[in-house]
């Protein structure tokens, strides 16, 4: 699957883009230490529910989302765009093309986690016509280790 919308092209991840990919997760600062982007990437392209798509303005990765559903619901991760390539829209054409590989899958509700003080994230995903829900997250450690924020 390759997409192109204006100046960014869309396809899934290649070997060689790993490092890159996961560059640009730590530029955009939405790496943890409690994860391992490259591992995050490796799961995510091990089966058919999941893949890390990529965004490419000429020769470089300037955007990104990992993207992947539980059969009912789908869930982005790692949306990312260059600082230096923002207010192009990428974020848009990124999460399009996210949308519409769960289409492809029969997948018809996306869920996506936003930190509560991430206001600007929130002003975006709101624009492309997200809406907010009340939840409460739990979450445990299997290998017992204390909660991370």
């Amino acid at each position: 699957m390759i997409v192109t919308s204006g100046a960014l092209a869309i396809a899934p991840i290649a070997d060689a883009e790993v490092v890159a990919v996961a560059a640009l997760w730590q530029r955009c600062g939405l790496t943890r230490p409690w994860n391992d982007p490259t591992s995050d990437i490796a799961f995510a392209r091990k089966g058919p529910n999941s893949a890390v798509l990529v965004g490419r303005d000429g020769n470089a990765i300037v955007a990104s989302v990992m993207v992947g559903h539980d059969g009912h619901r789908g869930w982005v991760y790692y949306v990312a765009v260059d600082p230096d390539h923002r207010q192009k829209k990428y974020g848009r054409v990124v999460m399009d093309a996210a949308e519409n590989w769960l289409r492809q899958r029969g997948i018809e509700k996306l869920m996506l986690l936003v930190r509560s003080d991430n206001t600007k994230v929130q002003a975006f995903y709101e624009q492309l016509g997200y809406d907010a829900q009340e939840r409460v997250i739990y979450a445990k450690w299997l290998d017992g280790r204390e909660p991370t924020p």
